[in-house]
């Protein structure tokens, strides 16, 4: 995919009740919207149908053989074909067919754009409660520490250009790789804005892969640290 200009990258860990339905938001966005583009799922050791109904509905599929949230998106954004790269969860927590501004603020010279959940109030199902008042602490005390006015240092909906990616390395493997990846872009002197996304419940019947108490204190340590 020579003129790639689009990666919709998903990391992935045995998400096969979603996933399908993630992949067919994405492509209905990239048909819709005309855009030559790709959608990458980063597959972090799934043992589940996962990596089948991915292969199956035709996203392309890279492994990623070290655990954890930042080692997969590393190994995704390593992979990825697109001018621009909009990645995000693919637990049906973000709606991949309504990604028209972040995809805009990107092709409009914008190097990163950061989702803000709390542009509008999460349904209540959609966030359990001690992340309603543990992100905005950590964000506040990111911004703080990073010198910037992000609102949401985690929301899992992000975007990045090709050009400005080549710029910064990361090095978080797991969770705190969100509030790295600001970091080295403010670091980097790169372009960030942020644009109000949804944040939807999350559509799978097992546990979630978060763990509030240990990622909070990876992106704490992260900021102390950083």
């Amino acid at each position: 995919m020579k003129d790639c200009t689009l990666t919709i990258l998903m990391p992935c860990l045995n998400e096969e009740r979603t996933i399908a339905a993630c992949i067919r938001e994405a492509q209905g966005y990239l048909t819709r919207r005309e855009v030559v583009g790709e959608v990458l799922i980063a597959d972090n050791g799934s043992t589940d149908r996962s990596v089948a109904i991915a292969q199956e509905l035709g996203a392309r599929v890279v492994h990623c053989g070290e655990k954890g949230y930042g080692n997969a998106l590393r190994c995704g954004l390593a992979a990825a074909k697109g001018e621009c790269i909009i990645m995000g969860d693919c637990d049906l927590s973000y709606d991949f067919s309504a990604i028209d501004e972040m995809h805009d603020l990107l092709k409009g010279g914008a190097d990163v754009v950061i989702g803000d959940r709390f542009a509008q109030r999460p349904a209540d199902a959609a966030m359990s409660f001690s992340h309603r008042w543990g992100v905005p602490f950590l964000s506040w005390a990111a911004r703080i520490r990073f010198g910037c006015t992000v609102r949401d240092f985690h929301c899992g909906l992000r975007g990045i250009r090709r050009d400005a990616l080549e710029k910064i390395t990361f090095r978080c493997g797991g969770m705190e790789f969100a509030t790295e990846f600001i970091a080295q872009a403010v670091r980097a002197g790169l372009t960030i804005r942020e644009t109000p996304v949804i944040l939807r419940p999350d559509g799978r019947d097992g546990p979630s892969h978060l763990r509030t108490v240990r990622d909070g204190l990876r992106h704490l340590w992260y900021i102390v640290r950083g």
